[in-house]
């Protein structure tokens, strides 16, 4: 089973996909943890890797590609992976199925995590920062016992320049903008799952999990 988890920055798919991917003892494969496994290895690939990341810049998609491609044709892929964070727009998901093709397989569904705009805003705006020992915190799920003091030092809290409302709202525009055409893409071909991901990490679960059980023929 080839499952793709969609959803914007603060949805939760990193950890719904993991969550799922340990219930159906499928492979977990993120692209963030793949391209820090890339840079502790010393081969071509990762080499090139390495010199778009030390620049500061994007890794271009054929790259990422080709680094996916490897990974699921790997042993530990064989009985199928939950992609979270790939693909990113329409192409990465038309090389993705053609990769899976030449395995014989084939994107089983696509799972996008719907959670309304003012909701992301709150969750990825609310995070604040302390100046001395670095403690994270949260204005609505984790608050500090005194506003802008730190609960563990006293430090001043801060919030840094990506987690301004500001910011956060030009990321997500970003995301939109480039991943609706994905979501189409998906829907069109009958495998987009569209889940409700608000409420607690455990009933977002259940919703995923109870989606796929009537859409796909494997029992999950």
């Amino acid at each position: 089973m080839y499952i793709v988890f969609l959803g914007a920055p603060g949805a939760g798919k990193g950890t719904q996909a993991a969550l799922v991917a340990r219930t159906l003892k499928l492979a977990h494969l993120a692209t963030g943890d793949l391209f820090r496994e890339v840079q502790q290895k010393d081969t071509e690939l990762a080499r090139l890797v390495k010199t778009y990341m030390e620049d500061g810049k994007l890794v271009p998609d054929e790259i990422t590609i080709r680094m996916v491609s490897e990974r699921i044709s790997g042993p530990e892929c064989q009985s199928g992976v939950i992609l979270d964070g790939f693909p990113r727009n329409v192409r990465q998901a038309e090389a993705l199925d053609k990769a899976l093709a030449e395995l014989g397989k084939a994107v089983d569904k696509a799972v996008y995590i719907k959670v309304s705009d003012r909701d992301l805003l709150a969750r990825l705006g609310g995070r604040w920062i302390c100046r001395k020992c670095q403690a994270p915190y949260h204005a609505i799920t984790a608050p500090p016992k005194s506003p802008g003091k730190c609960d563990r030092c006293g430090g001043e809290l801060f919030q840094r320049a990506d987690d301004t409302p500001e910011t956060v709202k030009r990321r997500l525009d970003v995301y939109f903008t480039e991943t609706a055409p994905l979501i189409d893409y998906y829907e069109r071909s009958g495998k987009l799952i569209e889940v409700n991901g608000e409420g607690s990490i455990e009933s977002v679960e259940r919703r995923i999990m109870g989606a796929l059980s009537r859409t796909v023929t494997r029992p999950v």
